[in-house]
This record gives C-alpha cells, sequence and structure tokens, in this order.
C-alpha cells in the first residue's frame, strides 16, 4: 500500500530555485477628492470659481487634456495609434517595444474607447418656482482611453491608461517579475530568465531579497515619476490644493515559482497532480487553502477547473471572486511550476483596497500558495520514475564510456532482463558463457551464433546502466538491487499488461467482447460521430 503524500514534500527534493514574488498588479488611480456628487460641485465652484455647475467645463478640461497629449506625442515623435476592435493591446504595443532601444520612455501612445464612470448635468425643475437648474448626476459613458505605453529603468514594461473625460481615472499596470529582472541586472547578479520568470540565479537569496523589496513606496514612486512626465489633466493649482492621485488595486497576483532539477519529468508530475487533486474546490479543502471559513452563506462558487490551452493543462480553484491558477512553465531546458494566487477584490479576505494594504496582501497570496500545496496529495514521486525509465532506455554517457539504452519491449532487451530475474538467485553470480546457451535458447537461435564478443558487448550496456556489477578480482557479475527492479517492472508490465491488453483491444470483435474492447470500441464511435458533425 502507497500512502499519498503531499506536493510540497516531494517536489521539496527536485527543487534547484524557489521563487516568490508579486507578479501583475492592476491598479486604479483615482481623485479621492472626486469621488461623489458634492465633492465634484465644490471643486467645480470652488476651484475653478464656476458660477454656474455645467458639464461644459468638463468639456474645456478634456479639450486641453487630449491637446496636450496630442502635443506631447508630436513633441516625443511618439506614435499616437487607434485600437481596433478586439485587438489584443499588449501585441500591439509588444511590436513597437522591441524597436525601441532607450533604457526607459514611453514608446507608444494608443485610443480605445472603452465604458468609464464620468459625471454629466442634467435639468431638474424647483417644485416651489418652477425654474430649472443643473444637477449633477454620476454616470457610465464610451470614453476615450489613452494607453501610455513605457519601460522604466527599475520597473520595465508598464501601461498607464488615463480616460480622456472628468474625472480622468487612470490604471496602472506593472509586472514584479520585470522589477526584479531589472534590480538583478543593476546589482550585476547574473540569472536566466524564465517566461515571465527566473529561471536559475547565481545568488538566489539576495535574489529572493529584492523581490521582498517591491514596497507600495516603490509603487507609489513609479505613479509620481510618470505623473510628472505625462500630460496632466489637472492644473498645477488643482494639485496644489490636494486634487492628487492616489493608487488602489484592483487585481495582484501572487506566484510562487518552483523550478525542477528534472525538467523532462515535470509534464508528467504536474498532470499526476491534477488527477490526484480534482476535489481541492470542495468548501473544506476551499478553507484549508485560503484561510477563510466555508459556510452555506458564504458567495461564490466553489470548485476545480482544469482549463488546457493547446496542450497544456492549467488548475483553477475559486474562493468567492479570487481563485489559485497553478501550471507548468517551460522554456528551453528549464521547467517551473507556477502556483498563483489572484485577488480580484481585496475585501473577499477583509482587506481594504488600497496600496498600503499591499503588505498583508502580500502575506494571505504567499500563504495561501503554500497552503495549496500542503493540501495537495500525490500517491507517488512519478518525476523520480519517469528519470528511471529515461536513463533506462535512452543512450548515456559513463566517463569517457558510451552506451546504448536498453529500449522497452526490445525482444533482446526483455530476454535479457528475464535472466537477470534468473542469474539474481545465484549466489555466486554468473559469467559470460553461462549467459550464452540461456540467451540463445530464449531468442530461438543456436547457441553457436552468440559469439563471445556479442555477449560482452550486452554485459558492458547492463552494466553501465548500472543493472549489473562486476565482482572484484573476477569475470563474474551479480545483479544489483536497481536491476533487480528494473527487470521486474519491464518483463511484467510488458508480459500482464502490454501484451494482453492489445491483444484484446485490436482483436476482431464478437460477441462477447470483454469491457476493455467495448470501451475502445464506443470511444471511437464518439469519435466519428464527432467528426461527422463537425464536418472534418
Amino acid at each position: 500500500m502507497t500512502l499519498p503524500r503531499t506536493v510540497a514534500a516531494v517536489i521539496g527534493k527536485h527543487v534547484t530555485l524557489e521563487l516568490q514574488c508579486i507578479d501583475r498588479m492592476y491598479l486604479n488611480v483615482y481623485q479621492p477628492k472626486l469621488q461623489l456628487g458634492h465633492h465634484v460641485f465644490r471643486f467645480l465652484r470652488e476651484q475653478r470659481g464656476a458660477g454656474a455647475v455645467s458639464s461644459l467645463f468638463f468639456q474645456q478640461m478634456t479639450c486641453a487634456f487630449v491637446n496636450g497629449i496630442e502635443a506631447f506625442a508630436q513633441h516625443q515623435s511618439l506614435p499616437l495609434i487607434t485600437f481596433e476592435k478586439k485587438q489584443r493591446k499588449d501585441d500591439v504595443a509588444a511590436k513597437y517595444r522591441a524597436d525601441f532601444q532607450a533604457p526607459e520612455g514611453i514608446y507608444l501612445i494608443g485610443k480605445a474607447q472603452e465604458k468609464a464612470k464620468t459625471y454629466r448635468t442634467e435639468g431638474r425643475r424647483n417644485p416651489t418656482t418652477g425654474q430649472t437648474y443643473p444637477w449633477l448626476v454620476q454616470s457610465t459613458a464610451m470614453v476615450n482611453q489613452y494607453y501610455f505605453y513605457g519601460l522604466d529603468a527599475d520597473f520595465g514594461p508598464f501601461f498607464l491608461k488615463f480616460s480622456s473625460y472628468f474625472p480622468y481615472g487612470a490604471k496602472l499596470c506593472i509586472n514584479g517579475h520585470e522589477y526584479l529582472k531589472r534590480q538583478l541586472a543593476k546589482e550585476g547578479i547574473g540569472f536566466e530568465e524564465l517566461d515571465n520568470g527566473i529561471a536559475s540565479c547565481v545568488n538566489r537569496s539576495r535574489m529572493q531579497q529584492l523581490a521582498d523589496g517591491l514596497s507600495h513606496h516603490k509603487i507609489d514612486g513609479l505613479l509620481r515619476k510618470w505623473l510628472a512626465r505625462l500630460p496632466h489633466p489637472f492644473q498645477a493649482k488643482d494639485r496644489a490644493a490636494g486634487f492628487r492621485y492616489e493608487l488602489s488595486i484592483l487585481q495582484a497576483e501572487f506566484s510562487l515559482t518552483q523550478v525542477f532539477d528534472r525538467p523532462v519529468a515535470g509534464r508528467i508530475f504536474f498532470e499526476e497532480v491534477i488527477r490526484d487533486n480534482l476535489d481541492l474546490g470542495r468548501p473544506d479543502n476551499v478553507q484549508l487553502i485560503f484561510d477563510r471559513r466555508v459556510t452555506k452563506k458564504t458567495p461564490g462558487r466553489f470548485r476545480t477547473r482544469v482549463i488546457t490551452d493547446g496542450v497544456l493543462p492549467s488548475l483553477h480553484v475559486d474562493y468567492k471572486s479570487s481563485r489559485i491558477k497553478q501550471y507548468l512553465k517551460h522554456i528551453q531546458e528549464h521547467a517551473g511550476l507556477r502556483t498563483e494566487t489572484t485577488v480580484n477584490d481585496t475585501y473577499d479576505f477583509g482587506i481594504g483596497r488600497g496600496l498600503h494594504n499591499l503588505p498583508a496582501l502580500r502575506e494571505l497570496g504567499f500563504q495561501a500558495n503554500r497552503r495549496l500545496l500542503d493540501v495537495q496529495k500525490t500517491s507517488h514521486d512519478c518525476l523520480v520514475g519517469e528519470v528511471a525509465f529515461r536513463e533506462v532506455t535512452s543512450a548515456k554517457q559513463v566517463g569517457k564510456q558510451r552506451v546504448s539504452g536498453m529500449a522497452y519491449a526490445d525482444p533482446l532487451v526483455l530476454v535479457l532482463f528475464q535472466l537477470l530475474l534468473l542469474f539474481r538467485l545465484l549466489p555466486c553470480g554468473f559469467r559470460n558463457k553461462e549467459l550464452r546457451p540461456h540467451l540463445a535458447q530464449l531468442l530461438g537461435k543456436d547457441p553457436s551464433a552468440c559469439t563471445q564478443g556479442q555477449l560482452t558487448y550486452q554485459l558492458r550496456r547492463l552494466r553501465l546502466h548500472g543493472l549489473i556489477e562486476r565482482q572484484p578480482q573476477s569475470h563474474r557479475y551479480r545483479v544489483t538491487d536497481r536491476g533487480l527492479r528494473i527487470a521486474l517492472f519491464f518483463t511484467r508490465s510488458y508480459a500482464r499488461l502490454v501484451r494482453p491488453g492489445l491483444a484484446i483491444i485490436l482483436a476482431n470483435p464478437f460477441p462477447d467482447d470483454p469491457k476493455l474492447t467495448r470501451a475502445f470500441n464506443a470511444l471511437e464511435h464518439a469519435m466519428d460521430q464527432y467528426a461527422q458533425q463537425a464536418k472534418i
């Protein structure tokens, strides 16, 4: 019987690099003093000196702001483009960024119509005097949004999106991994990139310190830096009067990346994890992962989803409007398990949205990642099994000697493994000449057809693969413990599973088909029907 172990315990032996880092953050840039109608009224009357409140003042501010953006683009020789409907803006920006050579600066301004919160005036009638008067109401409208895509020396790629209509709210998007890469480069610490992450680093402890150093103060400093450089919708006297932008958290991703020492087996391991943990979305598991009590009154759908993008699966566990996503990241010879908590509403965890709450939110996100690994179970360490299988079946270099692989289901290899099981019982081991008659008999050959040179070559293969070892000061060999286990697995799995299983599913159908044949026939029939309906 095999007892299940936690994923955290299994992969702890196979991780060459581990990194906790803030990933993508999407921040709301807003004017705290212009969030309510009476705040806007006071701004127009007291700050701008408006005699009568009218949306005409908003139009004048918008014209000045848009003219400032166009003048900025012309002065900086920046492309000012209009995004097409349903066009991926980040893909468009990436093409312009590839041609941008400066260490920092704005490289693209994009424009798109999107729905935004705004204010307008509507006419109301005084019930006593019968006269009409303007009244401010909050509403939504389709307005132009201006995207400023840039590179920052400390944060790398970012974008700042401004609404072109009052109260000129904005959004700031940054990536913590890009920030970390810039900091490592500044300190001259060598590292290798993983797609949106780090694959290896010569100073891992310093790398984690730099990742932890991404604070709300630094993010706020990034906003102030670029607000001072870009066209601003509010005048200097407005900002001096306290009408300044603040930051709140719309979405924050907290990631744990664990790079495997055996990347070839990474995908197999993750698929095993998915199969063993399809019940993670149950309320009892969710409350363990997020450390929140879940009752029948807790809003939200508690579920586990496996989403496949192409051939790569990802595991999703939901809690209210937030979720944990787990998937495998690949680049070249590296593979890493990414566990990522995405908080879409900080109130899900009783934390405010203000950016100053980032330390508490960071702790919550990273702890959720760890708890997921502690809750997940796996029945075996398939990373070890996959590597062992590849080591036996693939060619390898042992010192200065190269040896071919022992291909699974190769008749000669199966015969050699059967003989290992036989010779394992001999207390004094075996010699070359003792192997020859048995090998010839199992292969259906005359013993004279198996030369001493051929047997020497096969013994060398077995020895370099660690399946047998030569006894000191003799020409005798003994079967190793590793050799016994691999020989048992290869011969039994082929004889008891592969050979009879293929015979069953490939046999011509007849009335008393076994269950396996009927299941394969049903699968083929369903696939054929689907192909016909899809006109494939």
